[in-house]
């Protein structure tokens, strides 16, 4: 599902400003180009993150994008688990 740029500063909680510095350190991809971006349900929950990190533990601008790092890396081992699971199972299921 697409989200029109207001839509998702409202479901977020956060300004103009602050998601184009999140867009400017890519701690945020939107799709499309500006003015027309859009955003997933996947970029909401990561911007909530964000601004938990910020406002609720005080974590300052390097922490959030090492941690962020860390996100991405614990998801992309996720996604490659769930690969080699599924690669597994088709191959004893044909031999």
């Amino acid at each position: 599902m697409k989200i029109s740029k207001e839509e998702f500063l409202s479901l977020s909680g956060i300004g103009h400003e602050m998601l184009n510095a999140w867009i400017e350190e890519e701690w945020l991809i939107p799709s499309g180009s500006s003015p027309e971006l859009s955003f997933s349900e996947i970029d909401i929950a990561r911007a909530r993150l964000i601004r938990d990190l910020q406002v609720d533990f005080g974590v300052n601008d390097e922490g959030v994008g090492v941690i962020l790092n860390l996100v991405d890396q614990l998801y992309g081992m996720r996604r490659t688990l769930m690969e080699l699971r599924h690669a597994a199972r088709t191959k004893s299921e044909q031999g």
